[in-house]
């Protein structure tokens, strides 16, 4: 943006040609949300019409009519590329009607051409059956962002413009979005954007006064008090009032002007001349009423500017003469005969602000990363990989031998700069300190003598809220980057509802041949619910997983590694990996080394498997007794209790299974990942005791695999809400998941073991109570267990 042109403000003839576009776009709004037939009123209105479900929302279209049309005039003038982030809720009629006036909208779908036909598929499909949502949504060209749900908006505008540095991203910001605590939160995302290596963001924050029944908090502001609060957020607010069209044109046209040259002089001064200031970022407040040029009353009550218009300011058209009457009154208000010819094209004056190709907000590339996307430069496992002599010999943080395998990533892309790694203030808490070999932490604001590691420029980004990362991720990832989510696992939870929406996203995207496949958006997850020895209770929750695993299968997966070299093998597939949410749940405190890498890897493929080395089957009969572990402390639990087994009951078969990928534990039919029953009838048994150890709550496990034959044998130890400030083992033992309770399971559930095994059991019940007593008085856990390694 930073060599644009400054073209003069706009001639009478010009900001007419800005009205017509803008009366077209709230026709063709206000005609999606009621006519499924007529759309051109080439006859008067009648009740066959109307659709038999009015659905839509008015209030905010014609707020988002006004700055698409002139977002076009600035785009088209200056030669900028740009991208639209649409905040406010389910304003669908708008922007679907500004990508079929640009012919984005017909060149994505030809079957909705440019003309009275297709202006009519147009309007009958929208929250039709069979048709579209009501909301920006992954079928609407142009659009990044999910606009069902609110707060989010501005975070994935910001994350747009990281390391797009020729890009401006502007970002309508609806006054009831306003109100979440993500949005209150994302203006501080100026105080990361690098006007050097990233684009800029234009906030729109559009005033319009009412959420669906309600005032907004910020339109009842006395207008001294909001502009101190933006400006305390580090924007320069440009304002523009009214309800007069002609004043209004004036007024957004000249505010688009002054924004655009000030980004262009704040990018020129830090790109040119190497100013360091952080610049106070310019955007503009937007008032104009809710429902702007609806119907100002409806049944004697007031409805343009108020709450009333938010939805359908008119619903009983069909039943009602007047409501009927009203609404052709207020269509042909817009005078579409003269912004259509006799075939339904927009004329010329309607199109005289539109930009050409790519530059049209509904063909923008960015909005359709696949298309940008390159295949990210993953090191050699082999350059990072532990070497394991024999399992169980050496220890290693998995966190940390992955963070040598991210500095790599991070090395490689320092050109291209397409490839992030954010978190909440955790990265070297979670052992991934070795990033800052590559880079520094993103920071804009103040720095001190006593920083570590902060740089203008740097690509790992620390905020302490998760809201920020994810949306900044969601964005960075939609506009065809790469990058990886690190959390401490118990606040994961904090970004459920927004992994929903790009799970959902995604899932739609998949659907549409013309959206390309994006980067995975990927989630570390660590400081786990096993370890966490000095923050307690309040920081164990594995439940995300369960989370996850709710949702579309053919998006979602759910590793946990055992030990360095399988997270090795995991985050390279899930790096490498298009269009899922994969979930990484691997500690970062020293663990047990039991695979090598091409074992890893072939455990990888798998996703499940019998670790042979690790039983005492021998192959001539079934074994009496299936030990299976998912994540790394129950691995080493497991492992634990065969070692017990094999020394204290030596003539009982054991068989030790592993599972890194939890979907396997599915049905086939139920997830791409999961196993046929006669995969898992093979390596569980159909008729055998598994006594399974998993990482998280224990109830996730008997979901997975109750249709199995097998499941009535099946008894999951876990997490089960028993926690505190303790002991690692501590935590297995008051959760019941560790060796000694696992060994008391196998001789509780192996036929005709209680009774042969009985000193064996109360030696197993006896170390437990021992260990309680121990840990009271010494503050460590029992020597035998601090001190055990693998000894198969």
């Amino acid at each position: 943006m930073s060599d644009t042109h400054t073209p003069p403000a706009p001639s009478d003839q010009e900001l007419a040609a800005l009205d017509a576009h803008w009366r077209a776009a709230n026709y063709l709004a206000v005609g999606q949300i009621y006519l499924m037939a007529n759309p051109l009123l080439t006859r008067p209105l009648t009740p066959e019409d109307i659709k038999p479900r009015l659905l839509g929302h008015w209030g905010t279209s014609p707020g988002l009519n006004l700055v698409h049309t002139h977002l076009n005039r600035v785009v088209k003038d200056r030669g900028i590329e740009a991208l639209c982030v649409w905040g406010p809720g389910h304003g669908g009629p708008a922007v679907l009607a500004n990508a079929w006036l640009e012919g984005s909208y017909s060149e994505t779908y030809p079957d909705v051409p440019r003309t009275t036909e297709g202006m009519g598929r147009l309007f009958k499909q929208f929250s039709f059956p069979g048709g579209v949502p009501s909301h920006v949504a992954p079928e609407t060209p142009g659009s990044i962002h999910e606009g069902g749900e609110l707060g989010y908006a501005l975070t994935h505008a910001y994350g747009a413009a990281f390391d797009h540095p020729g890009l401006l991203v502007t970002c309508v910001v609806g006054d009831g979005e306003a109100e979440t605590g993500p949005l209150a939160a994302s203006w501080h995302s100026d105080k990361f954007l690098d006007p050097v290596h990233d684009g800029a963001v234009l906030p729109v924050l559009h005033l319009n006064g009412y959420k669906i029944a309600n005032p907004t908090v910020l339109a009842r502001l006395p207008e001294e008090e909001l502009d101190q609060l933006l400006r305390g957020y580090g924007h320069d607010p440009l304002y523009v009032t009214g309800d007069d069209p002609a004043t209004v044109h004036r007024a957004m046209a000249a505010a688009m002007d002054t924004a655009v040259e000030r980004i262009t002089a704040y990018q020129r001064a830090a790109r040119e001349d190497g100013v360091t200031e952080r610049p106070r970022w310019p955007m503009i407040v937007l008032r104009t009423p809710k429902g702007w040029t609806g119907p100002k009353e409806v049944d004697g009550l007031p409805v343009e500017g108020t709450w009333r218009s938010h939805q359908v300011p008119l619903s009983g058209v069909r039943d009602n003469p007047e409501h009927l009457r009203q609404l052709e009154a207020w269509l042909r208000s817009y005078r579409p005969e003269e912004l259509f010819d006799a075939d339904g094209r927009p004329t010329e004056q309607v199109l005289a602000c539109v930009p050409e190709g790519t530059a049209r907000l509904g063909s923008t590339p960015y909005a359709n990363g696949g298309l940008l996307l390159r295949d990210l430069p993953v090191p050699p496992l082999e350059d990072h990989a532990v070497r394991v002599d024999r399992p169980g010999s050496a220890s290693h943080s998995p966190t940390q031998v992955l963070g040598g395998l991210l500095e790599g990533v991070m090395a490689a892309t320092a050109e291209r700069r397409d490839f992030r790694v954010v978190g909440p203030d955790e990265t070297a808490s979670n052992r991934l300190q070795a990033l800052y070999r590559a880079t520094g932490k993103a920071w804009q604001a103040q720095t001190l003598p006593t920083d570590e590691h902060l740089a203008r420029d740097g690509r790992v980004m620390e905020v302490l809220s998760e809201h920020l990362c994810q949306g900044w991720l969601e964005g960075y990832l939609l506009t065809g980057r790469h990058g990886l989510f690190s959390s401490y696992e118990a606040f994961a939870h904090i970004v459920d509802s927004m992994v929903n929406q790009h799970i959902k996203w995604l899932r739609t995207s998949r659907r549409l041949p013309w959206r390309l496949p994006i980067a995975s958006l990927n989630y570390l997850l660590t400081s786990h619910v096993w370890r966490q020895d000095h923050n307690g209770f309040s920081h164990q929750d594995p439940g995300f997983v369960d989370h996850i695993l709710n949702k579309s299968p053919e998006v979602v997966r759910v590793y946990l590694p055992p030990d360095a070299n399988t997270l090795l093998s995991v985050a390279d597939h899930a790096l490498r990996s298009r269009d899922y949410v994969n979930v990484i749940v691997a500690g970062k405190q020293p663990t047990f080394d039991w695979l090598t890498l091409e074992e890893a890897r072939a455990h990888c493929a798998r996703g499940a498997g019998a670790w042979e080395w690790a039983g005492t089957e021998d192959g001539s009969r079934e074994p009496d007794v299936v030990l299976g572990c998912a994540g790394d402390v129950p691995t080493q639990e497991v492992l634990a209790a065969a070692d017990l087994l094999r020394r204290h009951l030596p003539e009982l078969a054991v068989r030790v299974v592993n599972v890194v990928d939890i979907a396997r534990m599915l049905p086939h039919e139920e997830h791409p990942h999961g196993m046929p029953d006669s995969e898992y009838d093979a390596l569980f048994t159909r008729d055998k005791p598994v006594i399974f150890a998993y990482h998280g709550y224990p109830w996730l496990i008997h979901r997975l695999a109750y249709r199995r034959a097998g499941h009535a044998n099946l008894h999951v130890r876990g997490y089960k809400e028993e926690g505190t400030t303790t002991t690692p083992f501590d935590m297995v033992v008051r959760n019941d998941l560790d060796r000694y309770r696992l060994v008391m399971d196998v001789i509780d559930r192996v036929p005709g073991l209680g009774v042969r095994a009985v000193a064996v059991r109360q030696a197993m019940a006896d170390v437990r109570t021992r260990h309680h007593a121990w840990i009271r008085e010494h503050g460590v856990d029992l020597p035998e267990v601090e001190e055990w390694s693998w000894s198969g």
